[in-house]
């Protein structure tokens, strides 16, 4: 009788083996695929692309027992050699092949050179031919960095006592209203893609006071700009026995600071590729609604447009107003107009024209939506009333108010948003791994 008794030792070694200080001359053995080949004459270099990164490899003519000729870009190989000091390589050591063994060969070239430190290609040549161009090296950083966002997200809101939950993404009913919903047939019913998993995430707070979800959410709508995509990833989170909605900021507050921290200690190769400085986060600004269009108007002599709602060039114009004012990266703008929110955002008592709501702007962009729900029944009703809804499809949601629920609320941040801001990208689509948009169904 044969057992599997847990993860197997394996011969071959990672990137972070070989840097040990005491690997220096010894030998190894490596796996990877090869990213680039570098033929000048007696001396080949062979650059392997790793899962943490890139390592040079020095193929000798009459040293390493192989014929360079039969080396391909993009096949992947197993290799014997020396780990030698060389500055000017990756990491700052390279290994001077003994003998290489081919795993797989590709069947055709490269369409594109994802060798190059810089894919000079379009953004739809890349989107189109997405799983080559991201093994370019800085095309894949993106993404290490935006794992680190979800890494951070998880780990501080655990830590802060959230329990992570997975909620249906086929429903009966929309949580945000409006007719932006993908309409389906569930079993000869009538269903939607969720555009949010909120009815869900109370629901739970009802359950563990204190609750995070990242998953999926879709909107159906129909435009094409830089900032919209159809289905994005939402970091989710709910929480109960809060005493207003600035508990929710300030919970956002920590976990930009948790994911700030964690970036610049664990990510900080990812970083540097790519460039990025990491805005600041000790304490972010907030500022109402109104007051932050009447600041803007002031200052960059723009005239009010919409009162009910922020443009795209006042979110630009307030988060430059903060930059220039106090040096913030991140504001908080609060009290939206209640005309513009979902039925279940809390209305100021003070004044039910604004809820108790705020987005977070990031350098000139909203990527959080958030703020205190109803918790009354009756008081959830008679909203619902009227706005001249219907309570049909949302019999569950509504059953959880009658069996009392705490003063709560919560958020919703776009990953890819919040990726492209923080990487300086013109494009959401450059911080989606696999975009949907209006044209796009594949790969």
């Amino acid at each position: 009788m044969e057992f599997v008794t847990g993860v197997k030792q394996k011969e071959t070694l990672e990137i972070s083996d070989i840097l040990a200080e005491d690997m220096i001359g010894k030998e190894v053995k490596l796996n990877g695929a090869i990213h680039t080949i570098r033929d000048m004459g007696d001396v080949a270099f062979v650059v392997l692309r790793k899962r943490e990164g890139l390592v040079q490899t020095v193929f000798e003519q009459g040293v390493t027992d192989f014929d360079l000729k039969e080396l391909k870009e993009a096949a992947t190989i197993e290799v014997v050699g020396t780990v030698a000091k060389e500055d000017r390589a990756p990491n700052g050591v390279e290994v001077r092949l003994k003998s290489i063994r081919v795993l797989s060969e590709p069947t055709e070239p490269m369409p594109i050179p994802i060798g190059k430190w810089k894919l000079n290609t379009s953004l739809e040549t890349k989107l189109a031919l997405r799983p080559i161009s991201l093994r370019n090296v800085r095309e894949r950083a993106k993404f290490k960095i935006q794992e680190g966002i979800v890494r951070g997200f998880r780990e501080f809101l655990q830590k802060q006592g959230f329990t992570e939950i997975r909620t249906p993404k086929i429903c009966a009913k929309g949580a945000e209203g409006g007719a932006n919903l993908f309409k389906m047939e569930y079993f000869h019913k009538p269903a939607v893609l969720a555009q949010s998993p909120q009815f869900y995430k109370q629901m739970m707070v009802g359950v563990f006071d204190r609750v995070f979800e990242t998953g999926p959410v879709f909107r159906a709508e129909k435009h094409n700009t830089k900032r919209h995509i159809n289905e994005y990833t939402s970091l989710d989170f709910e929480m109960g026995y809060i005493d207003s909605f600035e508990d929710i900021m300030a919970m956002e507050t920590g976990f930009l600071q948790y994911t700030m921290e964690l970036l610049q200690k664990e990510y900080a190769k990812e970083l540097k590729m790519l460039g990025v400085q990491l805005p600041k986060t000790d304490k972010i600004p907030f500022v109402r609604f109104d007051e932050a269009k009447k600041l803007v108007s002031e200052k960059y002599n723009r005239t009010i447009k919409n009162p009910f709602d922020l443009e795209p060039e006042e979110e630009v114009l307030i988060s430059q107003y903060f930059k220039e004012e106090a040096d913030a990266d991140f504001v908080f703008v609060t009290h939206y107009p209640s005309k513009k929110r979902p039925f279940y955002a809390m209305d100021d008592p003070a004044d039910n024209t604004y809820t108790l709501s705020f987005d977070l702007l990031f350098r000139g962009m909203e990527i959080t939506t958030g703020g205190q729900r109803i918790h009354d029944y009756n008081m959830l009703v008679d909203k619902i009333a009227k706005r001249g809804m219907s309570e049909e499809g949302m019999e569950a949601y509504m059953s959880i108010f009658k069996h009392g629920m705490p003063p709560h609320g919560g958020l919703g941040l776009g990953l890819e948003r919040l990726t492209m801001k923080l990487l300086g990208e013109e494009n959401v689509r450059e911080t989606t791994m696999f975009p949907r948009d209006l044209s796009r169904l594949e790969p």
